[in-house]
C-alpha cells in the first residue's frame, strides 16, 4: 500500500517561496497520478495541483496558476509543489495525494486514494 509522507510547510513572508516534498513508500510511484490538495481554517479541503503519471499532463487551480509548479521525481518516488509568490490566502495545510492511473487514462485530480499526513504553511502579510 502506498504511504505519502509531506515535508517542507513553514512561515514565509507574502511574495516568498516554499517547496513541499512528498516522499512515497510501499509501491512505486511511476504508475499513480499525484497532486496536491489544501486546506484552510474553516473551509474545506481544495485541490491544487495534479501531474499524470508521466508528468506530461498538469492540473491547476486557477488560484495557483502560474505561481504554482507541481513536479514529479519517480526515481526517488518523489513529487514537488513549488510554490511562488506566496499570498496569505495561500496558508493551510497541504496535502500530498495519489492515485493509481489506467493506462492512458488521466482524470486530473479526482478520486485520489492515498493522501499524507499535511504540511502547514503560513504566509504572512
Amino acid at each position: 500500500q502506498l504511504q505519502l509522507v509531506e515535508s517542507g510547510g513553514g512561515l514565509v513572508q507574502s511574495g516568498g517561496s516554499l517547496r513541499l516534498s512528498c516522499a512515497a513508500s510501499g509501491s512505486t510511484l511511476d504508475t499513480y497520478t499525484i497532486g496536491w490538495y489544501r486546506q484552510a481554517p474553516g473551509k474545506e479541503r481544495e485541490w491544487v495541483a495534479c501531474a499524470s503519471k508521466t508528468g506530461d499532463i498538469t492540473s491547476y487551480a486557477d488560484s495557483v496558476k502560474g505561481r504554482f509548479t507541481v513536479a514529479r521525481d519517480d526515481a526517488k518516488d518523489s513529487f514537488y509543489l513549488y510554490m511562488n509568490n506566496l499570498k496569505p490566502d495561500d496558508s493551510g495545510t497541504y496535502y500530498c495525494a495519489a492515485v493509481y492511473q489506467v493506462p492512458g487514462f488521466y482524470v486530473g485530480c479526482y478520486g485520489m486514494k492515498y493522501w499524507g499526513n499535511g504540511a502547514v504553511v503560513t504566509v504572512s502579510l
